[in-house]
């Protein structure tokens, strides 16, 4: 193999910056003295502003792994594996798995080789055509744990979905049933439907027949039932929309993605960025994910996106599903300030985290209560009607019941 490889990292199809692979495994990455220079730069991400809010230029070098930031472009655990060897990479060489995935990551960011090379020269941890495990790959190329892939609209009435040849393009994400879950589709399915009725941003989603989707790629097991569908936000008639998500933006690397953050520390970055509107989306989505028992927000499952390229503004909501049917736990993902359990999220839990996050208490609290009363008559109304499981209804029903937020909105 060469003694050097770069990368070209794009965003919004403008070079910006290198990542450079050289003996030793390591690799360093660089901006390019034109991105440096341009004082109306295009925002790559938060962990890159100092803070006078200036561009950190100087990063260390890292070993085998990137830096978090481009880590967290990369699927995680069992779903990394799969993809590194349907492409023939080693999963544990981040900069190689990220040249093979590079055409079609979340946001505006795409990854190429700066010499032309579609493969990374003398690479041979894998069998077959370079060319076609790199295609095969793409098709399951978004980040995260669960098999998905992108996939898009193919001109039927019926808004059937297919999968790109060629993996890469694609607006919607449509999720496979899981193996170990029943219902989990149809679970966030409901779980967002209602989200939308309580007034939290939801992007286009569908319930699809695993069945009716077009060239499947082979060797994904016997998925049958339905599939999740949903619009990528990140993807307009205009081109990409950059995005990322809190573990880039605190520069943790997916391992972190439960442990070294909070809720928190989330409100605190959005009421300086974000200002009031994305505190009250926040504290919307907090309280809403809390009464439904979904026990696994953790910081990749926050976003921020940029429609203007430069302001972040809270991303469309994604991945809400109430977990406490598939695995009794009674504690949210992440710390709320003082507590994880969900019990112990109140109105004083609340005021604590708006004075420790430096935001008003009274709009904070307000939301919250509003989120809650919406929430009651939706779910009274609706949750007979929704596609979950029975068990899935039943158990939400049994959790709101030893909530103090239920208790303090009855008063």
């Amino acid at each position: 193999m060469a003694d050097v490889s770069v990368l070209n990292i794009r965003l919004h199809g403008i070079r910006i910056g290198t990542l450079t692979h050289v003996q030793g495994d390591r690799t360093l990455f660089s901006f390019t003295d034109d991105y440096v220079a341009d004082q109306n730069r295009p925002a790559l991400g938060l962990s890159f502003k100092d803070e006078f809010g200036g561009l950190i230029t100087q990063w260390p070098v890292k070993q085998k792994r990137l830096l978090p930031y481009f880590s967290n472009l990369l699927p995680e655990g069992h779903l990394q594996a799969y993809l590194a060897a349907r492409a023939g990479v080693n999963p544990e060489r981040e900069f190689f798995l990220l040249w093979a995935l590079g055409r079609d990551l979340p946001g505006a960011l795409t990854v190429e080789p700066a010499d032309g090379e579609a493969w990374p020269p003398g690479l041979n941890d894998g069998a077959g055509n370079a060319q076609e495990r790199r295609e095969n790959a793409l098709r399951f190329s978004l980040a995260g744990v669960q098999l998905k892939f992108s996939a898009v609209h193919d001109g039927k009435a019926n808004k059937g979905l297919t999968i790109p040849a060629k993996g890469v393009g694609g607006s919607w994400i449509v999720k496979l049933p899981s193996e170990r879950f029943a219902g989990v589709p149809e679970n966030e399915f409901a779980m967002l439907t209602l989200a939308r009725q309580v007034g939290i941003d939801v992007p286009e989603i569908a319930l699809v027949d695993v069945g009716s989707i077009g060239n499947l790629p082979e060797g994904i097991g016997e998925a049958k039932g339905k599939a999740f569908a949903i619009a990528r936000f990140d993807r307009t008639a205009d081109g990409p929309v950059h995005t990322e998500d809190f573990a880039q933006v605190f520069g943790l690397y997916p391992d972190d993605k439960y442990g070294k953050a909070s809720y928190r520390n989330i409100a605190t970055v959005l009421g300086a960025e974000t200002g009031e509107a994305g505190v009250a989306e926040f504290i919307r989505r907090l309280t809403f994910n809390t009464l439904i028992g979904n026990a696994d927000m953790h910081v990749k499952n926050w976003s921020l996106i940029y429609p203007d390229r430069r302001t972040p503004v809270v991303s469309p909501a994604y991945d809400f599903v109430s977990t406490i049917p598939y695995i009794d736990d009674e504690e949210a993902a992440l710390r709320f300030a003082r507590t994880k359990r969900f019990d112990e999220f109140t109105l004083d839990e609340l005021s604590y985290l708006a004075a420790k996050a430096g935001l008003p208490e009274k709009p904070v609290l307000d939301t919250a209560k509003d989120t809650v009363a919406r929430f009651v008559d939706v779910w009274e109304a609706e949750k007979n009607h929704l596609p979950q499981d029975k068990c899935v209804t039943e158990r939400i029903d049994t959790h709101l019941k030893r909530l103090p937020l239920l208790k303090e909105h009855a008063l």
